[in-house]
Order: C-alpha cells, then sequence, then structure tokens
C-alpha cells in the first residue's frame, strides 16, 4: 500500500513539476494545468473502463497489474475472483456428490417447493412414485401421486408419522411416504418413499395368523376353564385335587386374557384410525379407571390427580379407556407398596396430555426403545406373578397412532417413571362446546 501511494504521489508531482515549469518558460496557466494533469487523468480513465470490462465480461484478472493504486485494487479483486472460483468448485463437488449419492438410494427422494410443487427427483423416484425429472419439473405432487390426505399429510411436515399407501401407477406395491420440512426456511419438502411390500406382506400373514390363531384358541379355552370352575367348586372333588385345579384354571384365565389382548391389537391394526370417533369425556373414564385402580393396589399406592374437568378429547372412547387404563395398571402392577402415582390430564402448547408418573424404581435405559414391543417385558418373572401379559404398551402404541398421537416414556433407575400421550391440538375439546354441538 504504501508503495503504491508513493507511484501516485509521484506521478501526481510530476505532472505539477510540469505545469510549474511550463509557466516559468511564459504559458499560459489556463492551459498549462490542463495539458499537465490530462496524462495523469486519461491514466485513470483508462485502468477504470479496463477494469469495468473485464468485470462486465467476467474476465479472470491475473498478473501482470498496473502500478501503483490501481494495481493494489487489481489485486485485491484478483484475489476474491480467486475465493469465487475454489467456492464454486467446492459447491460443484457437493453437487456431484449430492446427487451421485442421492441417485445410489433405493428410497424415493423429490424435494418440493413452498406450492408443494415437484422441484428435484431422483432416479428411484420414478419407479416408486411415478415421478419423472426433470419432465415433471414444477407439476403439483398431488397430480402425479393423487390420494385423498396427501395433501394434510404434507403441510403436517412430521417426518416421525409415516403414510402407508398402494400407488395407483402400480396397486402391487405399497409405499411408506415420509415428510420432512426442508430448506433454509423450512418452507420446502423432503419426500421420502420407500418400498414396504415385503413387509406389509409379512405384516399381513403375522397379523391373520395371530387373529385366526386368537379366534380358534379362544372356544376351547373357554370351555376348559368353565369346566375347571365346576370341578373346583363341585362339592365332591377331592382335597387333593383342588390346588392342581386352581392352578389350572388361574393359567387358563391368563391365557384367555392373552388372547384377548391379542384380538384387541388385531382389530386395531385392521384401521389406521378409529371408524367411530366422539367427544370423549377423558375426566369422567380416568374417574372410573382411578376407582379401578385403587381396588387392584388394595391401598398399597398413593394416588394423586391433576385433571382438566374441562377437557374433553375427540377419539373413541373403548381405545382411549384401554390406553389410559394400560398406563395406569402398569403403574399399579409392577411398582412395590408405598409407591406414588400421578394421573395427570391437561393441555398445554402441544396439545391435551394424559400422563401417568410414579416414584417407583425406574426403568433402566436400555429396556425404554423396547418397552411397545409385543410380549417384552422389563422384569420377566415379576411381569407373569403380577398377571401381566406383555402386550399392555403395544396396545397404547396402537390406540395412540390411529389418534394421531404419541408415547413419550422417560425414566431412570430409581427415580421412577413417566408415561406421557400427546394428542394434537385439533382433537381437543370443551365441555362445553361439546355439550352445545350435542343439543344442536
Amino acid at each position: 500500500m504504501g508503495r503504491a501511494l508513493l507511484f501516485e504521489s509521484s506521478l501526481l508531482l510530476g505532472s505539477i513539476a510540469l505545469g510549474l515549469l511550463a509557466m516559468r518558460l511564459g504559458a499560459s496557466p489556463a492551459w498549462v494545468w490542463p495539458l499537465a494533469l490530462l496524462p495523469y487523468l486519461l491514466r485513470q480513465l483508462y485502468l477504470l473502463i479496463r477494469l469495468a470490462l473485464m468485470i462486465r465480461r467476467q474476465h479472470r484478472l491475473a498478473p501482470p497489474f498496473p502500478r501503483g493504486l490501481w494495481g493494489d485494487v487489481y489485486r485485491r479483486i484478483a484475489r476474491y475472483q480467486q475465493r469465487g472460483r475454489k467456492s464454486r468448485k467446492r459447491q460443484i463437488r457437493f453437487t456431484r456428490r449430492f446427487r451421485e449419492a442421492a441417485n445410489a438410494v433405493p428410497d424415493a427422494l423429490v424435494i418440493l417447493d413452498k406450492q408443494h410443487r415437484i422441484d428435484w427427483a431422483n432416479p428411484a423416484a420414478a419407479r416408486l412414485i411415478h415421478v419423472h425429472w426433470p419432465q415433471d419439473d414444477g407439476r403439483p405432487f398431488s397430480d402425479v401421486l393423487p390420494h385423498p390426505d396427501l395433501e394434510s399429510f404434507i403441510d403436517a411436515g412430521e417426518y416421525m408419522r409415516p403414510m402407508d399407501i398402494a400407488p395407483e401407477h402400480n396397486r402391487a406395491i405399497m409405499l411408506s411416504l415420509r415428510i420432512t420440512p426442508f430448506g433454509d426456511r423450512k418452507k420446502q419438502r423432503l419426500v421420502v418413499g420407500r418400498d414396504i411390500t415385503k413387509i406389509y406382506h409379512l405384516n399381513m400373514i403375522r397379523r391373520d395368523f395371530v387373529a385366526n390363531a386368537s379366534h380358534e384358541l379362544r372356544t376351547p379355552l373357554t370351555v376348559i376353564a368353565g369346566f375347571l370352575e365346576t370341578l373346583v367348586d363341585a362339592p365332591d372333588t377331592p382335597a387333593n385335587h383342588r390346588r392342581p385345579l386352581s392352578l389350572m384354571r388361574h393359567q387358563t384365565e391368563r391365557m384367555c386374557s392373552i388372547i384377548e389382548d391379542l384380538l384387541t391389537l388385531s382389530r386395531l391394526e385392521m384401521h389406521d384410525s378409529p371408524e367411530e370417533q366422539e367427544s370423549v369425556d377423558v375426566p369422567d373414564e380416568i374417574h372410573l379407571i382411578l376407582q379401578e385402580a385403587q381396588a387392584l393396589s388394595q391401598a398399597r399406592h398413593r394416588f394423586e390427580t391433576q385433571v382438566d374437568e374441562d377437557l374433553l378429547l375427540l377419539g373413541n372412547q373403548p381405545e382411549l379407556r384401554s390406553a389410559f387404563s394400560n398406563l395406569v395398571f402398569n403403574a399399579v402392577k409392577h411398582t412395590p407398596e408405598g409407591t406414588r402415582i400421578r394421573i395427570g390430564w391437561r393441555q398445554d402448547e402441544d396439545g391435551p396430555g394424559f400422563t401417568v408418573e410414579d416414584d417407583g424404581p425406574g426403568i433402566a435405559p436400555e429396556h425404554l426403545p423396547r418397552l411397545t414391543e409385543r410380549f417384552y417385558r422389563v422384569d420377566r418373572a415379576r411381569s407373569r406373578e403380577s398377571g401381566g401379559t406383555g402386550l399392555g404398551l403395544a396396545i397404547v402404541k396402537h390406540v395412540l397412532n390411529r389418534h394421531e398421537a404419541r408415547l413419550e416414556v422417560a425414566s431412570e433407575v430409581g427415580r421412577g417413571a413417566l408415561f406421557a400421550c400427546r394428542f394434537p391440538p385439533r382433537r381437543a375439546l370443551e365441555r362445553q362446546e361439546a355439550e352445545f354441538s350435542v343439543m344442536e
């Protein structure tokens, strides 16, 4: 910078010195100074115009650079150009790698703009979702993949809740769609479509087998339980036979309970949402469940409630009662005597929520991800003693999925456990509003 300024100063001083010399020789000041400064000004104008043209034509600035301050300007612009070229090269490499990775993914990937129009898609989308890019660029996604619930599903943007559909272009496959907000301001949507045909068929086979086997087992077990009850209560039954018969009846009842839970799960898996939905008086259901829990506890536990009496819920009453009672009864069955159990029903910024919290022994972290699996037990021996089937939380999970809700579990060993059912705000109803709609 110092050398450039010295060079510019020397040029200007040289022009001034020539003007003074010409005046001393008798030249007129009116034309001496313009002529003396003209070369300096022309140089500045030439370098400025040259720079402007090179920038406009996007020419690369390369040495040799002019001397003086303009040389520093040229040199700094050249550095910015070099940085920009490196940044563009990195961006091009990243874009190329992203496209290569996206093209190699077997799942369909589709990016939608703010208006839910197709902005980009990978090759797998053509086979799975029937989206051909760039031919379908700018088309509404609902036109390419028509479905009555697709628009609301895209608006929700809940990545954890998939949507299973059979596309019209190929009814032989089953797709699982997941939507997540995408872009700087989360206004775009990324659609991920996965082929779950094999898994879907396996689940159908498993579900049909469980349902058919449960139906076939229920009738003979009912007959056996009836005969065992008659034999146990018969006066002429030998005394040494009563205990084995009582144990047989107890195990038969346990098998009947497992079968009923399996049939309940099969019914829940038949449809994604309840066929009949109404205003459910959750506070009243909680009070009834609390009475049953107190009878089950036999004064071994302390119960606390925090219930919003005016908060109702849109849903299926038998299913919700089954889910809530399973959570409360689990807290009674799997916690020791003296445990405090808190039951809550209230609304917060995320929507209505049902909670069951205890200060029992808690659950180890490695068990938390598997709690909703069928027949999974944290303590197998204790669960069998308490009469648990290992299906309660699986039923809760399916009921909540059918009501667009989720189950949250938090626990630490020695600090108890918290089970929370979180429902979407649109399912909340006020008691007065519900009663008014019934009157109409």
